[in-house]
């Protein structure tokens, strides 16, 4: 079962939490999280449990719809994003890596949109999740 590493429900955790489990990619959560908060200021963060034995989730959300979920594991993260009609083609027609449009377009599709899951564990996802989360933010404007 693939589950956060922060299973105890009556143990909110914080930021500080994540630097040991998370080691290296500590960095990457704290650059995808601080450009959300740059491109959408008004956003807010927040903890949350959506299914009680997959553990706690960070989301960030603006005007109530999610923006991005961060889900830690050892050593790396879960990003996942929900992605409509429009904003999959915006992907397609980006620039970001192959294998990432590809995720995408296999993902199972629900009435929100597309749900893309990625496992962040090297920095040069970055830059890509960075343009995901502008064609996202596009979208929500």
């Amino acid at each position: 079962m693939d589950t956060s590493i922060f299973t105890d429900l009556r143990l909110q955790p914080c930021t500080e939490d994540l630097k040991s489990p998370l080691g290296e990619t500590f960095s990457q959560w704290m650059k995808i999280r601080d450009f959300v908060l740059e491109k959408s200021p008004n956003a807010e963060e927040e903890w949350h449990v959506s299914v009680k034995k997959y553990g706690w989730s960070f989301r960030i959300k603006d005007k109530k719809r999610a923006i991005v979920y961060l889900s830690p594991r050892q050593g790396y993260f879960k990003l996942v994003m929900v992605f409509g009609q429009k904003a999959s083609e915006k992907i397609l027609e980006s620039d970001i890596k192959p294998w990432i449009k590809e995720e995408l377009m296999n993902s199972k599709v629900y009435m929100e949109g597309r749900v893309l899951r990625l496992d962040i564990n090297e920095a040069s996802l970055i830059n890509d999740v960075k343009t995901l989360i502008e064609i996202k933010l596009a979208k929500l404007k």
